[in-house]
């Protein structure tokens, strides 16, 4: 057999492999099959001028953007099957269960999200989150490692851990430097916390948007908020929001963003 032949019998087997390499679709262990109503991303398109950020392929960014969403017009729902009392203030709800008890409220979305991500990038032994008096719980010491074993450590970390353990977990970093992923976080009993779920820059003057998304109390499903400052309804967030950044149900000073270390 010629050494040509050999060359592309062997291109054509390797072919494949690299080409899904490239093209897999971030991976969402909760549910079955592509997003019934579509994407973060493809529900709420740039402002106009705007452009998406650069997101590498299966990076914590593109999988937020991706996220699975609900049908358009969706409600909130609390952990109890009754609507959160106020619907005014989100523009889209992620297609994420919440559970069945008050337990995945606002720090405790966040973590879910970045486990949820750890978890389906084959890192389950960077899955670990501090509690309240700083004890470190890791997923790797859990009993189970299927996604069931998963789910049940992450309703222990909502026992244990909040917005006051999660704080003092993450990097304070510049709101200039913001990213994708990124925490707007107030540390307390109570708190709250805001995650950064995608961004977007206009190519011409730099300037940056982002939106954010949040649970509440009682424990609710993640929603993408509405920004209360946009005289036009969008959900888009600039950072010309002076010396504190007010979401519909929290306001958070300019200097409580924070970063995964």
């Amino acid at each position: 057999m010629r050494r040509s032949t050999i060359f592309i019998i062997l291109a054509t087997l390797f072919l494949p492999v690299a080409t899904m390499g490239a093209t897999a679709a971030p991976r969402y262990a909760w549910t079955a099959g592509p997003p019934e109503h579509g994407t973060l991303a493809t529900r709420i398109p740039p402002p106009k001028g705007f452009e998406r950020v650069l997101a590498a392929e299966g990076s914590w960014s593109e999988w937020l953007r991706s996220l699975p969403m609900k049908r358009d017009g969706a409600p909130v729902m609390t952990h109890a099957g009754w609507p959160k009392w106020r619907q005014d203030v989100h523009v889209a709800v992620v297609d994420i269960d919440v559970g069945k008890r008050d337990l995945q409220q606002c720090a405790d979305a966040v973590m879910r999200l970045r486990g949820e991500w750890l978890y389906a990038a084959g890192r389950t032994k960077d899955i670990a989150f501090n509690d309240t008096d700083g004890k470190r719980r890791r997923f790797s010491a859990a009993k189970s490692q299927t996604y069931d074993g998963f789910r049940k450590y992450m309703d222990l970390v909502f026992a244990y851990a909040g917005t006051y353990s999660l704080e003092r977990e993450l990097t304070p970093v510049a709101v200039e430097e913001i990213a994708i992923g990124d925490v707007f976080i107030k540390g307390g009993f109570p708190g709250h916390a805001v995650l950064v779920a995608d961004m977007v820059r206009n190519p011409q003057t730099g300037e940056k948007r982002f939106l954010l998304l949040q649970s509440y109390m009682p424990a609710q499903d993640i929603h993408v908020l509405k920004n209360p400052a946009a005289a036009d309804g969008s959900p888009w967030y600039g950072l010309d929001f002076g010396a504190e950044l007010a979401t519909p149900e929290w306001t958070f000073k300019r200097t409580s963003l924070r970063r995964w270390p």
